[in-house]
């Protein structure tokens, strides 16, 4: 036979586009519209369906950036099309290659009731069917005019991501508000070919199934009357029935499709209006679930849930219908799809807190999997503090897209730094908008590497990214897709069913140890510095907050701040997601999070004011509050008590104009540039700065990714550096016992403090940059005279080393990397820390000197500032402050001790007298994380606490109050079923701890 395959499958591509889509509404008439703008913000829906409107047509320019556009939509469907099926096609102006991106709707009667969505992808609103005719219609649409800000040319520079620059140009046209006959004869004939001609194409050129397929295609187009399209549609529908009707293999791969609608919090628009996407979609996917028997639908962080319920409770009615059956599902257990590399210790437990107890507190759900398709890499912490929430599995997609190597699994155990396993999901699908597309579920039977073993995967099936969800026509294709020879097979099913059938065919995954590194989007480390000083600064006014309400609340009876502190943490937390705090979101964003962050701030310590008044009581004792978890200046860790004397720093100059400062403990040499050339620690005689470098050089690069701007840093940007070595002033500082330099560079300038605090072993570097660059990335460098192969970075409830070398594409691609509140190296007998109050990107490479010793120079730089102009333009232009603590000789506990402290500063006040601490560990590595009242009112405290050095460790906990009883719990304070309650001893409790163990513990008070 000749080969007229290319020949068949063009034809079918041509009358699909041409004849027979075009034929799925034959019918239609023109519907009249009326529009109001809304002045301002959005309107209560009341407002928007009361307003005056005036008449428009389609072809009308409308919607300035970020408006709202309330259209009245009216008309009557004609006589003649009784006992068909109507529906209304409303499009705004969509672009379909941008579903979520752009403009969108909400459908509602004029009783206020919403009906669905509208969106690029889903432009319809059924109407009846069958009608009787003569009905009238009448829709109201509440239109967000969101404007594109990523437009054909990704990654422009544009005005367009915030309200203040945006201007008021209209940004769509009106394009089609129609009532039209659906032929769902047509319809089906249009995903029958659909399907099969996609997985045509991805099935071999000499399979016979694709030419079974062809030939079955082709008998269609014959029986096709390209003048009669809907008279002819089930003829040829007829002609595909038995090569659709031909069951899939025995071992056909199994795809678990989840409905899904990944909606960003906020990204490429602002917060309030993912409140409005969360309706649009929720209204949407409960419409598909009445439609669409077999259909699941599965949405995660509860934040978003929680928006509805506060903001459209007609909405929230018929989802809370569907999660009733089943059917809508909660996933994840968190507040928001968070990054997991920034956030805190008792930040990262608290979006499972939060986020689990809404999903019980509503439906009485207990989410089993965290849910985080999108976010950027997965701290080594994670797996310790998931399994501790309750749950047991983790999904997510996005380290498919590293750029360096390929991740080995798809299933796997993830271990994290405590030894705590968690079974973990890579979609091979590679996508978390699965549209059931040929292409994308060939390529998950391709890509899965686990065959052999396993043969399950998930696939999260709808538009996200801006929302929108499944549709009916992927919902279509899966029931065709459910046993179909040459596809895997496909059946809706929801996260924990998956996760059950993956464990259950393959128990024993391999495991993978340590981080999981996301080989990409390493600049969200630095990016939006503001944002990320805000989110440390809140965490840490956070811990002081309950600490001292809790101890005041225990010993005076003050009021202890419940709805406060809750409505406080859920707002840390939803800033944590993960386009918010990594700095990748549009202007807007970030001009509210920075004062969100301020307001916060005003707060937290509005409470530890009131809080540490009510336990200094009336006096003139000078006190000093300690909020750290460990002693400073003879001051308890959760106390209050007068300062120990530590001692004093002199200042001296140096014959080559330079500076000396010394406090018995280290001596510093500043050169007369300001840079720091002898780290002297005294009680060793071990210099700390490698010899014929400087430390505190602040380096300067090119920095334009070959895309994701406020996301990425590629490699080259070390191929060019400019050290700023010129100094405008190297002078004593105002106390006499610190230096300040001036540098002024490109259309910046920078005004530094070194400081050596007395009795203190760490030199302090107070660096503040006034910063008007572009595309440039500035880091802040220390090159030390250290040989290590290894250096550790904390992370949550611990620390992770990091090879210092690149013997593997792994460890080379490791070339930015996250840190919280340190990062320490250390040789066997010595070791050095270099602490910070608010950076998380750093760089560790290491040289061998050609000259002199021929020693190791390892140099540790911390990143400050990047200046991406997209997708805001104006990253981080102004001022910014920093500060950092390079601590020689430190041990890990050093490191520990010294992060805690810089983060903490301290708290002054007049009182009666001494404050002891509500709880005491009396080990220094047990480090208490969190110390509180139970969030359900019972009074009792609740501390958290875990073993920070990475060895085993036995302390005894003391409460400072009357004790009746205790109880090990997990992260949502309820009780370990199988673990025995601790033994309680004059107030003390004996712990034993794995290295890098989490424990809570509720202490009931007598």
């Amino acid at each position: 036979m000749h080969d007229d395959r290319t020949l068949v499958e063009a034809r079918l591509r041509r009358v699909l586009d041409e004849r027979i889509r075009p034929a799925v509404h034959p019918e239609s008439v023109p519907l009249e519209v009326a529009v109001w703008h809304a002045p301002g913000e959005p309107v209560p829906v009341a407002e928007g369906l009361a307003a005056d409107v005036e008449p428009v047509t389609v072809g009308s320019r409308w919607g300035a950036p970020w408006g709202t556009s309330w259209f009245r939509v009216t008309g009557t469907v004609p006589a003649e099309w009784a006992g068909k099926t109507v529906e209304a096609i409303l499009d705004l102006g969509f672009d379909e290659n941008m579903p979520g991106f752009q403009c969108e709707g909400l459908v509602y009667r004029p009783d206020g009731t919403p009906v669905k969505g509208l969106n690029p992808r889903n432009q319809w609103v059924r109407i009846g069917a069958p009608v009787q005719g003569g009905e009238e219609v009448r829709l109201h649409v509440e239109a967000a005019s969101n404007p594109v800000v990523m437009g054909p040319r990704p990654f422009t520079p544009t005005p367009l991501g915030d309200l203040e620059t945006a201007g008021r140009d209209p940004q769509y046209t009106l394009t089609r508000m129609d009532l039209a006959v659906l032929d769902e004869t047509v319809w089906h004939l249009v995903t029958d070919l659909e399907v099969l001609g996609e997985l045509m194409a991805e099935l071999p050129v000499d399979s016979p199934r694709r030419w079974e397929i062809l030939r079955a295609a082709e008998r269609a187009l014959d029986a096709l009357d390209l003048q009669d399209v809907g008279g002819t549609a089930e003829r040829a529908r007829a002609c595909l029935a038995d090569v659709l009707a031909a069951p899939a293999v025995p071992s056909a791969h199994r795809i678990s499709a989840v409905g899904h609608a990944h909606i960003d919090s906020a990204w490429l628009w602002p917060l309030r209006e993912t409140v409005r996407k969360v309706a649009r979609t929720a209204a949407n996917m409960t419409a598909l679930l009445d439609d669409e028997p077999d259909f699941v639908f599965a949405m995660s962080q509860a934040q978003q849930w929680a928006w509805v319920k506060e903001h459209r409770p007609e909405v929230w009615a018929r989802v809370k219908k569907a999660v009733a059956d089943g059917r809508f599902v909660p996933a994840g257990g968190m507040w928001v799809e968070s990054d997991t590399n920034m956030p805190g210790s008792e930040a990262m437990a608290r979006q499972f807190v939060h986020g689990k107890r809404f999903f019980l507190d509503e439906f009485g759900v207990d989410n089993d999997e965290a849910w985080l398709p999108d976010t950027f890499g997965f701290a080594a912490g994670l797996p310790q503090i998931i399994r501790a929430a309750g749950s047991r599995y983790l999904l997510t997609q996005k380290i498919s897209w590293s750029r360096t190597n390929s991740f080995p699994h798809h299933t796997f155990r993830w271990e994290g730094i405590d030894g705590t396993r968690i079974y973990t999901h890579f979609p091979p699908v590679d996508t978390y908008n699965c549209s059931m597309r040929g292409a994308e579920i060939a390529h998950a039977v391709r890509n899965f590497k686990d065959k052999g073993t396993a043969r399950h995967s998930l696939a999260p099936t709808g538009w996200g990214d801006g929302g929108g969800g499944t549709t009916r026509e992927m919902v279509a294709k899966a029931a065709r897709l459910r046993d179909l020879e040459g596809s895997a097979t496909v059946t809706w099913e929801t996260p924990s069913a998956f996760f059950a059938k993956a464990e259950a065919e393959n128990p024993e995954p391999p495991v993978w140890v340590g981080e999981l590194y996301l080989e990409l989007h390493r600049a969200t480390l630095t990016s939006q510095a503001g944002t990320k000083q805000g989110n440390r600064r809140s965490e840490h006014l956070l811990r002081e907050a309950e600490l001292w309400a809790a101890t005041a609340a225990v010993r005076t009876g003050f009021p202890y701040p419940y709805a406060d502190l809750d409505r406080i943490w859920k707002t840390v937390l939803l800033h944590q997601f993960h386009d918010i705090l990594p700095g990748s979101s549009i202007a807007w964003v970030h001009r509210e999070a920075r004062a969100t962050y301020a307001r916060i701030a005003d707060e937290l310590n509005g409470i530890v004011d009131a809080a540490q008044r009510a336990l200094a009581g009336e006096g003139t004792v000078p006190l000093l509050f300690n909020a750290a978890p460990h002693t400073r200046a003879g001051v308890p860790a959760g106390g209050a008590r007068p300062a120990e004397a530590s001692g004093r720093t002199t200042h001296a100059g140096r014959p080559d104009g330079g500076h000396v400062l010394d406090n018995g403990l280290l001596r510093i040499g500043v050169d007369p540039r300001g840079l720091v050339d002898s780290v002297l620690d005294l009680a060793t005689g071990r210099e700390t700065i490698a010899p014929g470098r400087t430390g505190n050089l602040l380096q300067l690069h090119q920095d334009l990714p070959n895309m994701w701007d406020a996301w990425d840093v590629d490699e080259f940007y070390r191929n060019t550096v400019t050290d700023l070595t010129d100094a405008d002033e190297v002078t004593p500082g105002d106390d006499g016992a610190s230096v300040r330099i001036v540098r002024t560079f490109g259309g910046s300038r920078v005004t530094q403090l070194l400081s050596l605090p007395p009795g203190e072993k760490r030199l302090v570097v107070d660096t503040e940059v006034d910063w008007h660059e572009t595309e440039k990335f500035l880091k802040l460098a220390f090159p030390l005279d250290l040989h290590t192969d290894r250096y550790a970075s904390e992370t949550q409830f611990g620390h992770f080393f990091r090879p210092t070398h690149t013997n593997t594409s792994w460890e080379a691609a490791k070339f930015e990397a996250c840190n919280h509140r340190f990062v320490h190296l250390q040789e066997p007998d010595w070791g050095v820390a270099l602490v910070n109050d608010g950076t998380y990107g750093h760089d560790v490479t290491r040289a061998v000197r050609t000259d002199g010793d021929g020693g190791t120079t390892t140099t540790v730089r911390a990143s400050l500032l990047r200046a991406p102009r997209f997708p805001d333009p104006e990253t981080d232009q102004g001022v910014h402050r920093f500060r950092h603590a390079l601590v020689p000789g430190a041990s890990i506990g050093d490191a520990v001790r010294e992060g805690w402290r810089i983060n903490l500063p301290e708290r002054r006040l007049d009182g009666a007298g001494e404050v002891t601490p509500l709880v005491t560990v009396d080990r220094d590595s047990v480090v208490v994380t969190a110390v509180k009242l139970a969030d359900d009112g019972s009074g009792d405290v609740v501390v958290r606490f875990h073993e920070a050095h990475g060895a085993r460790a036995r302390a005894t906990l003391t409460a400072g109050f009357p004790l009746a009883g205790a109880e090990v719990t997990d992260l949502l304070e309820r009780p370990l079923a199988d673990t025995a309650p601790p033994a309680v001893d004059d107030g003390r409790i004996a712990v034993a701890l794995r290295p890098f163990e989490l424990r809570t513990l509720r202490l009931k008070r007598a």
